[in-house]
């Protein structure tokens, strides 16, 4: 702007550009961006976290909340808050098979662990229990939580693109209720940004498999239909049906999201064709349909179209620049993996970026973050993919491949002809049905995350699979493995084991035999300048093995002592006490933190 000198001659002084400064820039507001303030704004980290929409998420997305995100809300201290807005555990699993609502069944089957069999293997494996909370609900108690402890949350802001040099990450962004465009300058940016990202294109992430393979449509209506499905109660009722407005002959998703008044359809159209032009009069017509109930006046409450992907990155980083959530795995909802998975993400991500910033370890530990995550992206996109491929199963158990209207309909009353026909069809039947328990039941890729990177010190081990590893999960203290779920305490305090490693800090836990690593991580943790601290696990102490199944699932001796990182997976593991556990425990950490 022009100024004057003494003399009134006009002199240039050049616009001063507006930056603003911060440690951790996060682009997205979603599951993965929104815990990723959280979890930031808990270790203490400054944070800003950006989107350019108005608000948190406008539908139900993403609902069923598995028993690791659980565990991750519980380390965090929102366990609460969720539960109080999520449909309990009890109501979440009887998924129905049928030609309506209103119509004839095919089937049911027990899901997310509630039948009593498995019931037992979730129970035995968390303190958490699958539950179903609509994103709606869940992202506003991360954006708040997140807010409330320290991050910077702006809304209706868009990221346009990001320079890094060696010192940090310039971000453009632009207010786009204003349109004025301003820096920010931060040592990391996280881009959560979804599954059409822009950071993950800034910065040529590479991918593999496709988008977009599939056609799909969302409906959220209200309707009051207790009456057909409260004596059943779940998340999820899949229709099969002749014909449809939309999409020809499929399966049809009428999905609960508040019972039993509040719900959304899902419905496929050919992606090859022009898509449908959706209106409230289609969309209550595929709701009478799906139902079975003609009469029914339905409150539609929205519409939108979107394609089914399958695509996942090989590598999550570049630099100071890190990309999580749908930015990285791009699928089907099948198996209820995805915002689990990226609240997991950034939950891997957020204590590695404060160790570093603090200058507890050394910049290497952040390449542990694509070697630990990306495996788990292509295995979740494998998993939803085939799961959704696995519907086949059923339509050619009913012999409805290929046939429509009335041939189709005929083609499933014959399941219940007694003729040979008939009853081949019910033996299909239950083994398609037996199928789907790779959707609804694999307790394996739900937990059974494990982690081979510079961040763990291997001792050559892996958790020995007793069953099928999709459907099972192992418990296991091999490094890289999730610590395992055991209940410890006193006779007036009954606790969780990862209650005793909480996210803050690093745990070492041993028994009674193994006091000696007390004194030898407190030494350690003064000469490394990191939060750690040792449990001892034994009678005399103030934490005991309860019931004694942590002395069943520690795989190493009383005396040995187990490394856990603030994700509560295992660092490290000494099967015994060694001459020198100062000197044991030192090579482990500071290999791990890439400090040795």
């Amino acid at each position: 702007m022009p100024v004057f000198d003494d003399g009134q001659k006009e002199t240039e002084v050049p616009e001063v550009e507006d930056v603003v400064e911060t440690d951790v820039l996060v682009v997205g507001s979603g599951p993965a961006g929104s815990s990723a303030a959280l979890f930031l704004s808990t270790l203490g980290v400054d944070n800003i976290m950006i989107t350019k929409y108005r608000w948190t998420a406008n539908t139900p997305r993403a609902h069923i909340t598995n028993q690791r995100a659980m565990e991750i809300f519980r380390d965090m201290g929102i366990e609460d808050q969720v539960l109080a807005d999520a449909t309990p555990h009890d109501l979440c699993g009887d998924t129905v098979f049928c030609t309506s609502i209103a119509g004839e069944e095919i089937g049911r089957i027990k899901t997310w662990g509630t039948r009593p069999d498995r019931e037992a293997d979730y129970q035995l494996a968390s303190p958490c229990l699958t539950v179903d909370i609509p994103q709606t609900y869940l992202e506003p108690i991360l954006v708040r939580n997140a807010t409330t402890r320290g991050t910077q949350s702006r809304f209706s802001t868009e990221y346009l693109s990001h320079v890094q040099d060696e010192d940090g990450v310039t971000t453009t962004a632009r207010d786009r209720l204003t349109g004025h465009e301003y820096k920010i300058r931060s040592k990391f940016l996280i881009g959560a940004d979804g599954a059409r990202s822009k950071v993950a294109e800034d910065i040529g992430l590479p991918y593999e498999g496709k988008m977009d393979i599939a056609g799909s449509m969302n409906i959220t209506f209200k309707a009051d239909i207790s009456q057909l499905v409260d004596h059943r109660p779940s998340v999820l009722y899949w229709v099969i049906q002749p014909g449809s407005n939309v999409g020809g002959i499929g399966t049809g998703l009428v999905r609960m999201v508040r019972p039993w008044d509040e719900w959304l359809i899902v419905w496929g159209y050919d992606i090859n064709e022009e898509p449908p032009n959706l209106d409230d009069e289609m969309a209550k017509g595929i709701v009478r349909d799906l139902l079975g109930m003609p009469d029914l006046e339905p409150e539609i409450t929205g519409y939108s179209l979107w394609g089914v992907n399958e695509m996942y990155a090989t590598h999550l980083q570049k630099g100071r620049v890190f990309c999580a959530g749908d930015a990285i795995h791009r699928h089907p909802p099948s198996n209820g993996l995805g915002s689990n998975t990226s609240v997991q993400d950034s939950y891997n991500l957020a204590w590695k970026l404060a160790a570093v910033l603090r200058g507890q370890a050394d910049a290497s530990l952040l390449e542990s973050y694509s070697a630990e995550r990306a495996p788990v992206a292509k295995r979740i996109v494998t998993r939803a993919n085939r799961s959704a491929r696995e519907f086949i199963d059923i339509f050619e158990a009913l012999g409805v491949v290929g046939l429509d209207g009335d041939e189709m309909a005929k083609a499933i009353e014959e399941r219940k002809a007694n003729t040979p026909e008939g009853a081949a069809k019910r033996a299909a039947l239950v083994k398609a049905m037996d199928t789907k328990n790779y959707e609804f039941n694999a307790h394996g890729v739900e937990l059974g995350q494990f982690y081979e990177s510079n961040a763990v010190v291997s001792d050559g081990t892996r958790p020995a699979p007793t069953a099928d590893e999709d459907l099972y999960y192992q418990m296991s203290t091999s490094p890289g493995a999730h610590i395992p779920h055991a209940w410890v305490g006193n006779n007036v305090d009954k606790r969780a084991l990862m209650d005793l490693a909480p996210y803050s800090r690093w745990t070492l836990l041993t028994g009674v035999t193994g006091e000696a690593w007390a004194s030898a991580a407190g030494k350690i943790a003064d000469e490394l300048g990191l939060p750690l601290e040792t449990v001892v696990i034994g009678p005399g102490h103030e934490v005991t093995d309860l019931y004694y199944d942590w002395t069943k699932l520690r795989e190493v001796e009383e005396s040995g002592a187990v490394l856990v990182r603030p994700d509560k997976h295992v660092a490290w593991r000494s099967m015994s006490l060694p001459e020198d556990p100062e000197s044991a425990l030192r090579s482990a950490l500071t290999q791990v933190l890439g400090r040795a």
